[in-house]
């Protein structure tokens, strides 16, 4: 296991959920984020600045809109891998 998978382990379950949900789009907002997620703007801000801190993503500037950042997983990070700590990729649908 890599060193960025190890500690994106250690991390709280927010961050996990936003690197999971990062895992399956490309680039997001961090509003994008927040509804993707249903979490709050500022938990979402935080599980981003700690997934900063352990180089799990890269922010760039929205060419959209400049006060905005586009967030997404780091070229070393963009192979899907199990570091959900329990959340499941799967389909819940009731027929």
């Amino acid at each position: 296991m890599s060193e960025a998978r190890a500690s994106i382990r250690d991390l709280p379950p927010s961050a996990k959920l936003v690197y999971f949900v990062l895992e399956h789009h490309d680039r997001m907002t961090q509003q994008e984020l927040a509804a993707e997620t249903m979490l709050p703007d500022r938990t979402v801000r935080h599980a981003l600045d700690r997934l900063e801190s352990v180089d799990s993503i890269d922010r760039e500037i929205s060419f959209r809109d400049a006060r905005q950042s586009l967030y997404s997983l780091t070229r070393s990070n963009t192979q899907p891998g199990d570091v959900s700590g329990g959340l499941e990729d799967t389909d819940t649908r009731v027929s």
